[in-house]
């Protein structure tokens, strides 16, 4: 062979012992890759899969005051951690919750946990206006004293048992001519009246706390023209402000006229809890649908 010749042989045999040595190294290594693959894979399949878990709390039911209680109650009530920074927000900016209705305004609470909590919040009268203080040390004054020995001193006759006054329309000095009713009372009447919008029945009177009744029997209705509520235009606020309608029948009624339209009678709302048969027939006096 001449010397082209060997060059060209040796250059073969070279590149040939390469190929051999490359294709053992990557062969020797394919397995080694595929276990460590399959180790892997085994691992992940034996590690317990892991979730956030946050503490179940179970709600506790005690009076509290909103005014007053710390974090630590209010979350043992149920009430979520957003919603306890909320009150202290609300409280550090000077919010005072003077009754019951006013922690129904808190955000995200519902229906079915205010009802649960209402009967355990408890207002602290240091939380009320001061203005409360008068009304009632007037009205203590007043009950401390005889309602027949003063109104024997200014009416010396009070009205015989076969007499009668006219509920719906008399003032204050023909009530304190019925047998047990004095200053007080009379004032109490009145104002009940104004809020009612009128008299339509003497028993409305027993909705008046601790009223006397033996004094009934001197009252009687005569054409009541009782002021009515037009139910199908007044506000949620607005329809609060009648005796007979809460905050939930308010909003019973509100939302009733939002889903289905105007109301034509008190009788479409029968449905609901809020509106029982009882309530529909003390409200009916009050209400128009115009």
């Amino acid at each position: 062979m001449n010397r082209n010749d060997r060059r060209v042989t040796i250059a073969a045999l070279v590149v040939g012992v390469v190929a051999l040595v490359g294709f053992w190294l990557t062969s020797g290594e394919q397995p080694a890759e595929n276990e460590k693959a399959q180790t892997t894979k085994s691992y992940r399949a034996k590690r317990p899969v892991q979730y956030y878990a946050t503490e179940s709390r179970k709600a506790e039911r005690f009076p509290f005051d909103p005014n007053t209680a710390d974090s630590t109650q209010l979350l043992r009530l149920g009430l979520q951690p957003w919603q306890v920074r909320n009150i202290y927000r609300y409280r550090s900016h000077g919010g005072i919750y003077r009754r019951k209705e006013d922690f129904a305004r808190l955000y995200g609470l519902t229906v079915k946990q205010y009802r649960e909590l209402e009967p355990y919040i408890k207002i602290s009268s240091d939380y009320l206006p001061a203005s409360t203080l008068v009304g009632e040390r007037t009205r203590e004054k007043e009950k401390s004293e005889s309602k027949y020995e003063r109104d024997t001193l200014r009416y010396p006759v009070k009205i015989k048992e076969n007499e009668h006054i006219v509920l719906n329309t008399a003032d204050t000095t023909q009530l304190r001519k019925v047998p047990g009713i004095g200053a007080y009372y009379a004032k109490e009447i009145m104002r009940y009246g104004r809020w009612l919008g009128g008299y339509v029945s003497v028993d409305q009177l027993d909705e008046i706390e601790n009223f006397p009744q033996n004094a009934k029997q001197y009252f009687v209705i005569q054409d009541p023209h009782p002021k009515r509520l037009n139910i199908n235009r007044l506000t949620l606020q607005q329809l609060r402000q009648h005796p007979y309608i809460n905050y939930y029948r308010a909003k019973t009624i509100v939302d009733y006229r939002r889903l289905h339209g105007n109301i034509s009678s008190l009788q479409d709302l029968r449905f609901s809890k809020d509106f029982p048969p009882e309530i529909i027939e003390r409200l009916e006096p009050y209400v128009e649908y115009e």
